[in-house]
């Protein structure tokens, strides 16, 4: 007992076991085991390193945005003139990198709150009876005004009239604003940071430049009728009733060249709001929310109502950048070598299965033993079974 423990233990340690290859010549195996490989390396050579860049680390950036808008509006409705600065129609004024610009507002001055009948076609009734209940949207009194044949309501009064949209929108010179973004990143991984405004973006090149596609690629001043525009909507349509856009700041860069070169990338991108898109599906359009200024009129409370249709700038970094590493290339050509095995299963699998001579190929792959013999111990013992020729 203890010499066949023994006699394991030194097969185990000091035995090496190694496949035996047949050199198999046929044709056919042979073209399709070089395609099969030829189509392994174009893989990894043409899609893994030249495409998808397998000898380079990754890393994507922790990104800070600042914005900034400029330009001044006027209105006259009925005869009341105004002039509307960057206070009055960016909302919220924090310079965050999401933010409504107004385009246009329907105004309810000297509200109070108190008991004023529904606007007509909201609310009808012919009796105070029509007026009970709490199930509507305003908290009804239970009178039925007769002069308007409406509920009264206890609100804000007068109720605020949004049935008509200003057309054309109140506030076209929006148009002609400028917003400024400042934007800087930091890849962790890399040690790299970087600002939108890179080399030769100084003050007296922002001072006079405006963002152009091809004139000006890197200015970092945009007007927002050219944002409108590079987002493929029409302005007035949009102004009219609101709408949102996407500035996407790309930060692709690739470090295995001089860092100077990483530079951003604008790309303009319209995601709701036109009413002239064919998306019958959607419940409503444009984008609008109500602002309140508060105030006292003879120690009374007072407020000023606006509903504010504008166009909400969403500012969105994107960035990816890559260098050289050897660990992840080390990595890709171990995966690339082992996907050359496909080559090999493949033509095994023709040889035993498919090829008129596939019997004689078996013979030949693998070695069989009839019976086991009796003494463990003899020289023929040492035979195994099922021993690869692979």
């Amino acid at each position: 007992m203890k010499s066949h423990i023994t006699n394991a233990f030194s097969d185990f340690f000091f035995e090496y076991e190694t496949p035996r290859q047949v050199l198999v010549r046929n044709k056919k195996v042979g073209v399709v085991c070089r395609l099969i490989q030829l189509l392994v390396l174009a893989y990894i050579i043409g899609w893994v390193f030249i495409y998808e860049k397998g000898y380079q680390s990754t890393d994507t950036a922790v990104s800070s945005v600042f914005t900034k808008m400029k330009g001044v509006g006027y209105t006259s409705v009925n005869g009341y003139e105004r002039i509307w600065d960057v206070a009055d129609y960016v909302f919220p004024p924090q310079g965050d990198a999401s933010f409504v610009v107004m385009t246009n507002y329907i105004i309810t001055e000297g509200q109070t709150l108190g008991k004023c009948p529904e606007l007509k076609g909201k609310n009808n009734c012919s009796s105070n009876a029509d007026c009970e209940g709490g199930n509507l949207k305003r908290q009804m009194t239970g009178v039925c005004v007769n002069t308007t044949k409406t509920c009264e309501v206890l609100a804000w009064c007068p109720v605020e009239d949004d049935h008509i949209i200003p057309n054309p929108p109140l506030l076209m010179s929006a148009e002609n604003y400028t917003l400024f973004i400042k934007n800087s990143v930091t890849f962790p991984l890399f040690g790299v940071t970087r600002s939108n405004l890179v080399d030769g973006i100084d003050g007296g090149y922002i001072s006079k430049c405006y963002y152009d596609p091809k004139d000006a690629p890197l200015c970092p001043i945009f007007r927002l009728g050219d944002i409108v525009k590079l987002s493929g909507f029409n302005f007035e349509t949009i102004a009219k009733v609101g709408g949102a856009i996407g500035i996407v700041v790309d930060w692709t860069c690739n470090f295995d060249v001089s860092v100077k070169h990483c530079k951003p990338k604008y790309n303009f991108h319209g995601l709701y709001g036109n009413p002239e898109e064919t998306d019958k599906a959607r419940a409503s359009v444009g984008y609008n929310f109500r602002y309140a200024k508060y105030y006292l009129e003879d120690k009374v409370q007072k407020r000023t109502l606006l509903k504010v249709f504008g166009i909400r700038l969403d500012i969105i970094v994107q960035s990816l950048a890559r260098k050289f590493d050897i660990i992840p290339t080390l990595t890709t050509i171990g995966s690339g070598v082992g996907i050359f095995g496909v080559a090999t299963v493949v033509c095994d699998l023709m040889l035993l299965y498919l090829l008129p001579k596939r019997e004689f190929y078996k013979n030949m792959k693998f070695k069989h033993t009839d019976s086991h013999p009796k003494d463990p111990d003899s020289e023929e013992g040492s035979v195994e079974t099922n021993v690869s020729k692979k």
